[in-house]
Order: structure tokens, then C-alpha cells, then sequence
């Protein structure tokens, strides 16, 4: 991998070389302050100082450019405008064809300042990064919060691209006009979609496409999906990247993986309201259902690891294998009723974790789809997958019946494994029938660890009123020179983590908080959904339609949840304030759920309930957010990424509430919520107090 500095050398363009940013010069000066911190010549107040200082005349030079350049652009779109203005009384069609290839020129300059702000926006960003890794200090953070309202911001100028909206504009409208469009009295806003636009303007509007995606956060869904790009796809022209895309995107494709996604999650879901019942039925307790569910996230623990490695030479037969996989896991759990074997009902739901092929739906958004809608395709992922967390249950409350098809039964406890067969051979024939397989480069095909995963933001995110970087440390085998301070870049130092030790070996502190926090959350999910059961019929006397309706109505509040989190709350605050508070609603969620003394009632459960898993959701969306970006970037590729990483933390919780509930059910039903709360409280409060330990000494 090449270095950036040695990358905006080649990219950049000649005649502007003094106006971008100076690269080495910054990262030279960062590598200085090290020795003089050590001997005390400076102190951070100084540093944090000079620092801005220089960054901020960078930062001037670049924006006065640019603004000297679009009014280079405006000049001359102002003189066009007065010759096609001229045109209009008397028309001329080598007059006209000469000012069309005259707003195309200007085009073409527009996309070379594009570019050149893409760029640097990118050495900004990288700047920052490499001034917090190496001091451990929250530079990012204090410079764009200073710097993102303030009436002479010249940061907004690069980062907002001020008054390129007006340059395109104009360019579009006009080539719109001159492309044999004589006699039409429709302007390019009455039609909102142009099926034949100029080429030119094609061009335009993906730069700005690709700009915007590079200077803004991305999507508050999408980041929950933690599915993010390469950074150094991010300094690829766009026509050279839209050139690589060519061929590997296919929108059924995409469809049939986000249709994966949401059939696994109903699989995962269904049985919870009939697992306990099952588990009775075939001569077990109640709270074997823990076990029951469980057994698919032991599988899962193992099926992660294979598809992610799977994913760099292939997606379509993982995900034949997949549906192969719960087919048979689903046909199994259903017959286990008339063979009467608790046994075989186990089998069927590890069968259906080993067919878990999420990694490979992640990869294949971050590999396969265009980077302008990447955003929407990961944010589909997350929509499939909270769509099939709410029917599963609902889909299981739909299905109480009780008949026999020579002495096969058909019940509310084994319907959901015929239903769910049934749906995994459909999409088995769709998928053989539609999916295309992308085009791989043979490079890609020969070193496929050096293919990008999915995790890693290389973005400026949420605008300017948040942190470019909340924590953007990475570990020392991620700096992009050596000790002399030369773009040299290790071989070494920048390939993907080859097991799960090395991995480990590249998480920071920080990283470390997140991980425990992600564990902590789907341990009291899982404990939450799982046990919901058993709780409600003990207590409450509940049918299974009850319980149905509960966790549908859990499920329907995961997107809304989000849409609020995504779209206001993480406006007006910072994502660590977020976190925090949600951890502490959790815990608070958690507290009101043990019966204590008065007697256990309807609407302290649905309410504690409510309050845990809601306060989940939005901690999960901030916690992988954050994730996504401190992570090392050497997790960003290959098979042991930060995906996995985090896929394994969150799986291994749900197997150990699983166990918890099972084991639990040996002091009887009458203890049951109170011990499995006792271990979901103490790790909340251990997350909780790690991260402001964690925060407090970073900040």
C-alpha cells in the first residue's frame, strides 16, 4: 500500500503543486514535537498551538485557492452566458456547437478542482489522524468544534465546498440547453431525472457525489451496519473508480444478499416464542430453550470465520452453501418433534448457524457496490435485518395450528421450521437463477486478504459540528513512515491480520471499550428476547401470541430508533455523550426489570423492557460508529477484519446469556430473572465505568 504522501505527489496536479497541502511538511513537524515534549522544551499547550496555527495557513492557502478559482470559472461561464445569450436571436449551429464544447471546457476545469479539493480534504483528514495517534491527544475533536460555526471558518470553504453548487448549476443548465433541446420550453428543474444528460456533466455530478462522501459522515445506518469503504479508494479519480466498479455491481445481486439478510434474522427470531414449549414438549425444561436458541450462535462462531474467508474468492457459493445449510438445519428442527429427539433439535439450529453468511452479505456491500450509494445499500442491510428481527416473532404468533400430513406434524412449535425450509428452497432457486457473480482483477483473485472487508471509515463524517474523528488512534504498525520521516511504507505493517491473535495484537484501549461495550449489549438483548418467554407465562400467564406481539412491537422500534439517533440527536450531541448515556439507560433498564419485593406486574416488564432494548439499539448504532473508526486500518481487509472481530464479540455474548438462562433454570423458574440480570448489570456497569476511564484519560 502506497503511502499517502507519495500519492498526492503523483495525483496531483502540476501547475497547482503550492497550493496543496504541504503533506511531508506537516508530518514532518508532528514527528519534531515527540523529541521536544520528551525533553520539556514544549508543553502541550504549545504544541496543540503551533499546530493549529500551521494547519489553519494551510487550510487559508487552500480555500483562498479555491475561491480564486471559482471565480476564474464564474468569469467565464459569464461571458458564455452573454455569447448564448447572443445565440438566441440569431442562432448559429457551429456557433452553437462551438459554445457547447466551450461549457464543456469549463467542465472539465471544474472537475480538476474537484479533485484537487477531494485531495486535500483527505491530507487534512489524514493530518489529524496522524497528530492524535501519535499524542494521544483529542486534536481532532478541540480544531473542528472550534472551527465548524465560527463566521470566518475558511474550513467550511474546503469541507462544504461553498459555491461549487452555483458552478454546476449553471454548467448543467446550459449544456442541457444547447443539447438539441430547440423548441422545448422545459428547464432542467421541471425535469428533476434527464434520461441523456451531457457526459460532462455525468462526470460532474459523481465528483460531487464522491466529494460529499468523503467530507460528510456517512449515514448513521450505515455506520450501525458497519460497512465503510478503503480510505485509499477514496484517492482514486472518479473516473478511474467508476471504471473498477464496472462489472462487479448487480443490483439483483445486492437484493438477493439483503434478502439473505433478512431471512437469517427471521430464522434467528422465529422460535423464540415457542422455543420454551418445544423444549417441553420433547421431554426437557422450559429454560432449555436457551440452549435451543443458542445453538445457532455457537455455530455462528465458526461459520463467521469460514465465510469471511470464504468472501475473498467468492460470494456466490457461500451463499448457495448457506441456503443448502439452513434448509436442512430448518427440516431437521421440525422433524425433531416426531422423532422426539431433543438431540436432533439441537443439530437443526447448529446447522442453521453454520449457514450464517452475514460476513459475506457485509463484504459483498463494501466490495461490490458503488461507493454513491453505498450509504443506501448499507443501510438497507441494517432496515433487512430490523425487519426481520420484528416479523420473526410476529411470523411465529401467525402460525398456531395443529394438524398431521401422514404423521408428520404440523404444529405452532414445528411450523416454524417447515415455514422457514420452505422459504430458504425458494430463495435457493432464486438465487442459482439471479445471482451474477462480480468480476474479480486477477490481482484481487491471487492475494485476496489484500481485499478490502468492511469497516474501516475513511470519511469525514456528520459535518462540521462533529468531530472529524472522535478516535482515530490506530497502532503504531499502521504509520505511514518510518523513522526518518520518508514515505516508505512496510509491507509488513500494512497487511491484514492473519488470525484472530494478530488481530488482537492491533487493538487499542479504546477499541478494547468498544468491544466490551458491544458484548455487553447483545448479552442483555439476547437475555431480554430470549427469556421472554418463560418470564411471561410464569409471571403473567401469557399465550404465545403475547409473547409474539411484545418482541414484533421490540423489533418495529429498532428503525425509528435510529432515524431519531441518526437524524437529531447525533446533531446536538457528540457520539461518546451518546454512549454513555445510553449505557446508563441500559443499566437503569436492567434495574427496573428484577423483581424485588412488590409483586412483579405487566407494566414494569414492558416498560423495563422497552427502556433496555431501545437504549441497546441506539448504544449499538453509536458503539459501532465509533468502531469503525479506531479501529486499526490493517482491520479493514482480509479475513480477520474489525468485522468479524466485532461479529465474534456480539455472538459470544449471545451464547453465554443463552447458557446463562439454561443454567439459571436449574435454580427454578422463580429465580430465573433475577440471576440472569444479575451478570447482564454487572458488566453494564463494568462498560460503564471503563469507558469514562477510558474517555477521561484520552480527553
Amino acid at each position: 500500500m502506497v503511502a499517502f504522501g507519495k500519492k498526492l505527489k503523483e495525483r496531483s496536479i502540476e501547475e497547482w503543486q503550492e497550493y496543496y497541502i504541504n503533506y511531508k511538511l506537516m508530518k514532518k513537524k508532528v514527528k519534531q514535537y515527540g523529541p521536544q515534549i520528551e525533553v520539556g522544551s514544549l508543553d502541550r499547550r504549545h504544541v496543540l498551538k503551533d499546530f493549529s496555527r500551521m494547519l489553519d495557513h494551510q487550510i487559508e492557502k487552500i480555500a483562498l485557492f479555491m475561491l480564486e478559482q471559482q471565480g476564474l470559472l464564474s468569469s467565464r461561464l459569464q461571458k458564455l452566458r452573454e455569447w448564448h445569450d447572443a445565440l438566441q436571436d440569431e442562432p448559429d449551429l457551429s456557433e452553437i456547437s462551438k459554445l457547447r464544447e466551450a461549457y464543456r471546457s469549463v467542465g472539465q476545469d471544474l472537475l480538476k478542482l474537484l479533485f484537487f479539493i477531494d485531495m486535500n480534504a483527505i491530507g487534512i483528514r489524514k493530518i489529524l489522524k496522524k497528530f492524535d495517534k501519535r499524542f494521544g491527544y483529542r486534536f481532532t475533536n478541540y480544531y473542528v468544534k472550534t472551527r465548524a460555526d465560527h463566521p470566518y471558518s475558511q474550513l467550511q470553504q474546503v469541507f462544504r465546498h461553498v459555491g461549487l453548487g452555483a458552478v454546476v448549476g449553471a454548467i448543467s443548465r446550459n449544456l442541457h440547453e444547447l443539447q438539441n433541446n430547440e423548441g422545448s420550453y422545459l428547464s432542467i428543474y421541471d425535469q428533476p431525472v434527464l434520461p441523456l444528460q451531457d457526459p460532462v456533466v455525468d462526470s460532474i455530478k459523481n465528483a460531487v457525489d464522491r466529494l460529499t462522501h468523503s467530507t460528510n459522515f456517512l449515514n448513521f445506518m450505515a455506520q450501525h451496519a458497519l460497512i465503510m469503504q478503503d480510505e485509499d479508494l477514496l484517492m482514486i479519480p472518479a473516473d478511474e473508480q467508476a471504471e473498477q466498479e464496472e462489472g462487479r455491481y448487480h443490483f439483483m445481486s445486492l437484493l438477493l444478499n439483503l434478502a439473505n439478510t433478512f431471512l437469517y434474522m427471521v430464522n434467528t427470531y422465529i422460535i423464540v416464542p415457542t422455543a420454551d414449549d418445544y423444549s417441553m414438549s420433547l421431554g426437557a425444561a422450559a429454560t432449555v430453550c436457551g440452549v435451543v436458541i443458542g445453538a445457532m450462535a455457537v455455530a455462528q462462531l465458526f461459520s463467521s470465520v469460514y465465510f469471511s474467508a470464504w468472501s475473498n474468492k467468492s460470494y456466490f457459493k457461500p451463499l448457495i452453501f448457506s441456503s443448502i445449510v439452513l434448509f436442512f438445519g430448518n427440516l431437521l428442527y421440525a422433524l425433531a418433534y416426531d422423532f422426539n429427539s431433543l438431540a436432533l433439535l439441537l443439530i437443526g439450529r447448529l446447522f442453521c448457524g453454520f449457514g450464517s453468511a452475514r460476513a459475506v452479505n457485509r463484504r459483498y456491500i463494501s466490495d461490490c457496490v458503488p461507493l454513491k450509494i453505498r450509504m443506501q445499500a448499507s443501510a438497507g442491510f441494517v432496515s433487512a435485518s430490523a425487519l426481520g428481527m420484528a416479523c420473526g416473532p410476529a411470523l411465529a404468533g401467525l402460525l398456531q395450528t395443529d394438524f398431521k400430513i401422514k404423521n408428520v406434524t404440523f404444529n405452532q412449535d414445528t411450523l416454524p421450521g417447515w415455514v422457514m425450509a420452505v422459504a430458504w428452497l425458494l430463495y435457493l432457486v432464486w438465487l442459482a437463477i439471479s445471482f451474477r457473480e462480480p468480476a474479480r482483477e486477477p490481482e484481487e483473485i491471487h492475494t485476496s486478504q489484500e481485499s478490502n472487508s468492511a469497516d474501516q471509515d475513511g470519511s469525514m463524517e456528520k459535518g462540521l459540528k462533529k468531530p472529524l474523528l472522535l478516535a482515530s488512534e490506530e497502532t503504531e504498525q499502521d504509520e505511514e513512515d518510518d523513522g526518518d520521516g520518508s514515505e516508505e511504507s512496510s509491507d509488513d505493517s500494512r497487511k491484514p491480520a492473519n488470525s484472530f491473535v494478530a488481530a488482537y495484537k492491533l487493538l487499542t484501549p479504546s477499541v478494547k471499550v468498544q468491544l466490551l461495550i458491544y458484548f455487553m449489549l447483545k448479552y442483555a438483548m439476547e437475555i431480554l428476547l430470549s427469556e421472554s418467554s418463560v418470564v411471561t407465562t410464569y409471571y403473567f400467564g401469557w399465550s404465545m401470541s403475547s409473547v409474539s406481539i411484545f418482541l414484533f412491537c421490540l423489533g418495529l422500534t429498532v428503525l425509528p430508533v435510529n432515524l431519531v439517533v441518526g437524524s437529531y440527536i447525533s446533531n446536538m450531541f457528540e457520539d461518546r455523550q451518546i454512549l454513555l448515556a445510553s449505557e446508563i439507560m441500559v443499566c437503569i433498564g436492567i434495574l427496573l426489570s428484577f423483581h424485588v419485593v412488590i409483586p412483579y406486574t405487566v407494566p414494569q416488564y414492558v416498560f423495563s423492557g422497552f427502556i433496555m432494548f431501545v437504549s441497546a439499539e441506539v448504544l449499538e448504532g453509536v458503539n459501532l460508529s465509533l468502531l469503525s473508526r479506531v479501529m486499526s486500518s490493517r482491520l479493514s481487509r482480509g479475513t480477520y477484519n474489525g468485522g468479524l472481530l466485532s461479529t465474534e464479540a456480539g455472538t459470544i455474548a449471545r451464547v453465554i446469556a443463552d447458557a446463562t438462562i439454561t443454567l439459571a433454570g436449574f435454580l427454578g423458574q422463580s429465580m430465573l430473572l433475577n440471576v440472569t440480570l444479575l451478570p447482564s448489570l454487572i458488566i453494564c456497569v463494568g462498560s460503564v465505568v471503563a469507558t469514562c476511564y477510558t474517555y477521561n484519560s484520552l480527553y
